[in-house]
């Protein structure tokens, strides 16, 4: 059973997973932040952390607060409880509710662009119009939200079921990564990083 997070965004989940269905996906509102809510929503659950095969956390893109969060919460489980933590990024995720093979996720990631995995796996930040250009051939697009003039598959806000699919998927590989080992996908910089670079 896979225990599996995600705070990266203002609607965030927690997802218990096992033999690849979801058993129980709860949302989590983190208008205000999720450091107050992430505990009290794992008591909620009733899982006994021992029964725990892994945690997992999306680990972005998304909000840097949200995403170190939720790493920060299954790196602690996994080294408290000697378990192994995935790292599984939210745009792979977001691939997984497309219904074709050839599949480009995408969403808003603010100031005027979008975060996109392309069809090789490589994942960007820029306008959509040049997510496009990038793009050949007839694809399927996958977001959170509807676009005006182009067809979009559209996929749930709650990600955390997908996620932990996704982990215990490396986990029954043999997969056992080290908590220490996980580390957050920004794609872009830190405010901090652009406002240094433009001084």
């Amino acid at each position: 059973m896979i225990l599996a997070i995600d705070t990266t965004h203002e609607v965030g989940s927690i997802a218990l997973v096992s033999g690849g269905m979801v058993l129980e996906e709860v949302m989590l509102d983190g208008g205000d932040g999720y450091g107050h809510l992430l505990f009290e929503a794992l008591e909620k659950l009733g899982v006994a952390m021992h029964d725990v095969n892994g945690f997992a956390a999306a680990c972005g893109p998304g909000t840097f607060t949200g995403v170190r969060i939720g790493l920060t919460a299954v790196k602690g489980l996994g080294e408290a409880l000697g378990k192994p933590v995935y790292g599984v990024s939210n745009l792979e995720a977001l691939l997984s509710f497309g219904r074709t093979s050839l599949v480009v996720p995408f969403y808003d990631a603010r100031r005027g662009d979008v975060y996109a995995r392309l069809l090789d796996g490589c994942e960007v930040v820029k306008p959509l119009e040049q997510v496009k250009l990038l793009v050949t051939g007839d694809v399927e697009w996958v977001s959170f939200e509807a676009v005006d003039g182009m067809p979009v598959t559209l996929a749930p806000r709650l990600i955390a079921g997908e996620v932990g699919r996704i982990a215990e998927a490396r986990w029954l590989t043999g997969e056992r990564p080290d908590p220490a080992a996980l580390d957050a996908n920004y794609v872009r910089r830190t405010d901090a990083e652009l406002s240094w670079r433009e001084a």
